[in-house]
């Protein structure tokens, strides 16, 4: 029997998750994408906290497409992470895959001075 998407989404990562952690010195890069949003957040697994987060909820949507407002959001998380000190991050795609919205973060977020 064939996997709903979102069942197939969780498995991934579940799988993903397995190998990849955020620490104290290097936190997690969580992203969380819903139909209307983007989500962004820097994680310390070790102690279970969001030490930092970024949304497409509280910017300006006139005339910007989804992608561009996940470029947004992938700036936004990295001038807040670099005004808490996290330089380096582990990248953690939650299951999706990488394009589209997904990649727009990432790439914004690299060009925002995170290393990962």
């Amino acid at each position: 029997m064939a996997l709903s998407t979102r069942e197939r989404r969780l498995r991934i990562k579940r799988r993903i998750r397995n190998k990849i952690s955020g620490t104290t010195q290097i936190p997690r890069l969580s992203v969380f994408r819903s139909n209307k949003e983007i989500y962004a957040q820097i994680i310390d697994d070790l102690s279970g906290k969001t030490l930092c987060a970024a949304s497409s909820i509280k910017i300006e949507k006139k005339g910007l497409t989804k992608t561009d407002l996940s470029k947004k959001v992938g700036l936004a998380i990295a001038e807040v992470a670099k005004s808490q000190g996290i330089e380096n991050v582990v990248f953690d795609r939650n299951g999706y895959l990488y394009h589209g919205r997904v990649k727009a973060v990432a790439e914004a977020a690299r060009e925002g001075g995170i290393k990962f």
